[in-house]
């Protein structure tokens, strides 16, 4: 049983700015991540990539301090730090000594709020999303993924965070800065904390330093699908990249776990059914793979297998046909499997306060409140045999949209 010992509380300020903490007495080390629901979903039309761009930008000076003395400062304090955009928010992350951690949220509220935006960095960023783009071509996996994505979604919700190289050459620091003015403020902003620290302590800094922010970002559009449907990515390549879209059950829905564990038998390792019957058993594929996820409230399981021109045709047929399989079941061993590696993972994620950190603010912005380790450990271990093959049986995976990518279109059956 995973076991934290940890309590967590959540506050949410009159600006709309919500803290959630969970208490690790015996850790003398903290993390926190601050997620911003400024990501491509809401970029302006037209210029697309600008939560990516604006990520960058902001690094480049805030408050009193330049960029170089600005990452000197976090640097002085031990901070390791992260950051990047995505589809739905923006996180900026850091982990150091629980002592420092009022003087690393004063620097990164100056960050957030007083960016300093210099005209004069704005083109190298540009340069460096430029660069992440054009990256895309020699990543044809990716590539397929994000052309797959765009025929998903009618809605914003089908956009790469990287952007579209016309909207990024079309960026102006103007711009720019109108959009961060638009997307960056308090309201919808959640700041998950994580390690060796009081609550009442981190809401007094957090208040102190992030109490005044005003402002917030816009209402994301609601999220559109298309029918399902097939589409073809030409790329001269000697290999030839397929990508499965279903939807799927959302966080919020009372057997997500049942789904996730579901997910698990299909890819969890070298002895589920992807990995057994589609590469070990008829060597169609290098790669193959299938993975959750969500966006807008929207649930999806998405599926990948790389493979060559000669094999393309039947790696299709079959990856599409035991994922279909799901629907007749799952057998108790298969069951048990799924479980111990959700639950290596659940583990994994206890021992990280970065990764918990990230969690508590994820768990806040999709479903408005914070699980605990324990809580979902719970409702894996809730899942039996014959609720996982009631669900499969009740929520087949079929109709997905298909993607190829290689010389030639796959010929689907």
């Amino acid at each position: 049983m995973v076991s934290t010992m940890a309590e967590i509380r959540t506050h949410t300020f009159p600006n709309g700015l919500t803290l959630a903490v969970e208490e690790q007495p015996w850790n003398p080390g903290v993390s926190f991540t601050i997620l911003v629901p400024a990501g491509a979903v809401t970029d302006p039309e037209g210029l697309e990539g600008a939560s990516s761009v604006l990520e960058s930008w902001l690094w480049k000076g805030a408050g009193t301090r330049d960029a170089r003395s600005f990452a000197e400062a976090l640097d002085a304090l031990g901070v390791r730090r992260a950051s990047g955009a995505g589809l739905e928010y923006t996180t900026f992350s850091a982990s150091l000594l629980a002592p420092h951690l009022g003087e690393a949220l004063a620097l990164y509220a100056d960050l957030l709020q007083r960016p300093w935006l210099p005209e004069e960095e704005f083109e190298a960023v540009r340069l460096l999303a430029l660069q992440e783009l054009a990256a895309l071509e020699d990543q044809p996996s990716k590539k397929l993924f994000v052309h797959l994505r765009r025929a998903v979604f009618t809605s914003p919700h089908g956009r790469d965070a990287a952007g579209r190289r016309e909207d990024l050459l079309a960026m102006t620091p103007d711009a720019l800065r109108a959009d961060y003015a638009r997307r960056y403020g308090a309201r919808g902003v959640v700041i998950g904390v994580c390690g060796g620290v009081r609550f009442e302590e981190v809401r007094d800094l957090v208040e102190a330093h992030w109490g005044g922010w005003t402002g917030g970002a816009p209402e994301p559009p609601a999220v559109t699908l298309s029918e399902p449907h097939t589409l073809h990515v030409p790329q001269d390549t000697a290999q030839v990249q397929i990508g499965l879209f279903y939807t799927d059950v959302p966080p919020t829905h009372p057997e997500f776990y049942t789904a996730r564990l579901a997910a698990e038998v299909l890819s969890g390792g070298m002895a589920s059914r992807l990995f057994t019957e589609v590469r070990e058993k008829r060597g169609l594929v290098y790669a193959v793979s299938a993975s959750p996820g969500s966006v807008g409230g929207v649930g999806y399981l998405a599926a990948y297998a790389g493979t060559t021109p000669e094999r393309a045709a039947e790696t299709l047929k079959v990856l599409t046909r035991e994922i279909a399989r799901l629907s007749e079941g799952v057998s108790a061993d298969e069951l048990a499997r799924a479980k111990v590696g959700v639950r290596s993972a659940l583990v994994m994620q206890g021992e990280s306060s970065r990764a918990r950190a990230a969690a508590l603010a994820r768990d806040w912005f999709v479903l408005g409140r914070v699980r605990s380790l324990e809580e979902i450990e719970r409702e894996v271990e809730a899942v039996t045999l014959e609720r996982i093959n009631h669900f499969l049986e009740a929520h087949p995976y079929e109709r997905p949209w298909v993607g190829t990518l290689g010389a030639q279109p796959v010929e689907v059956a």
